[in-house]
């Protein structure tokens, strides 16, 4: 009889690990499908590896009207980067100094300007919580396109993703 509990339990716990293993892989390490269509703007979210000159070279690229620079807090934002060409270039503090304040940022300005997508480019454990930040505040298209991180950052990052997007899902639902 004990012999069959600890079985079930391991078995139990294995699928446990598979899962959340599994979760991770697809909402931090890999949060994109690579599809980005026409895009109106363009969100660079702060983050201590601020993914900026990923954002300018897309903003050449597809030829986004707007570029938007979260410049964030204590260090922790981008820079804002020389003009590109035929693309205004918008540098701010989002209020609050979060993901939130700058989804709630863009789509602010989304309002305004009428636009019809954005494109949210972050660092990968950031970007799925980054879209669906965005999605609640812009009714139009959104696409994501992740930078890069160091190898070592990667275990506090995920951690840290999965505690914010806790709180995104359960106690922040609005926009």
């Amino acid at each position: 009889m004990r012999r069959r509990f600890v079985r079930r339990a391991l078995a139990g716990a294995l699928i446990v690990v598979v899962v959340f293993s599994a979760a991770t892989a697809r909402l931090f390490v890999w949060p994109t499908d690579g599809r980005i269509g026409q895009v109106d703007a363009i969100l660079v979210t702060a983050s201590q590896y601020a993914p900026v000159s990923l954002a300018t070279r897309l903003a050449r690229s597809l030829g986004a009207k707007y570029l938007l620079i979260s410049l964030g807090h204590d260090g922790y934002g981008g820079t804002c980067p020389p003009q590109v060409p035929r693309t205004r270039l918008i540098c701010f503090d989002p209020d609050p100094a979060t993901t939130r304040g700058e989804a709630e940022y863009a789509g602010r300005l989304a309002a305004k300007y009428k636009w019809r997508s954005i494109l949210v480019v972050s660092i990968a454990p950031q970007e799925w919580r980054a879209e669906q930040r965005v999605r609640r505040c812009f009714h139009g298209s959104v696409y994501g396109v992740a930078g890069g991180i160091p190898l070592h950052s990667w275990p506090y990052q995920i951690a840290y993703e999965w505690g914010a997007t806790v709180k995104m899902l359960v106690w922040q639902r609005a926009c």
